[in-house]
């Protein structure tokens, strides 16, 4: 999959929760901040497994400038990743760090500056039975 128009990033005091109109496929939401190394990794990610399950989200880079938009967007860490508004990561219900940070996440395969590619595809097949 290219590149997109879409992809630009949004700033956080400009980012809304909601859908967009006119596109078909799941919103999906990269939160990062500026220096992150893993936000381009976890595009690449989301554009590889889209492309694989023929779906076409609505892919949204939205740039956290600092704690206090980290704060108010929930933001785990970057890369945050999420799908119809909700974090791929299962394992984030309890948590409430929320900073202007690197992520890390626990999978199967030991600690990894990604999600678990399973946690993303599972997610945009949830959501588009949700968008269908």
């Amino acid at each position: 999959m290219e590149a997109r128009d879409c992809c630009a990033p949004v700033a956080a005091d400009a980012f809304e929760a909601t859908r967009p109109h006119g596109r078909g496929g799941p919103l999906l939401e990269i939160l990062y901040f500026d220096g992150c190394p893993n936000h381009q990794p976890a595009l690449a990610l989301v554009e590889r497994l889209s492309g694989e399950l023929g779906i076409d989200p609505e892919i949204r880079l939205v740039n956290i400038p600092d704690h206090e938009s980290a704060q108010r967007l929930r933001f785990l860490g970057s890369p945050t990743i999420r799908v119809g508004g909700v974090d791929v990561d299962p394992h984030t219900a309890e948590r409430s760090d929320y900073a202007l940070s690197c992520r890390l996440f626990r999978t199967d395969n030991g600690v990894a500056g990604q999600p678990d590619e399973r946690w993303v595809r599972a997610a945009l097949l949830r959501e588009m039975k949700v968008v269908a």
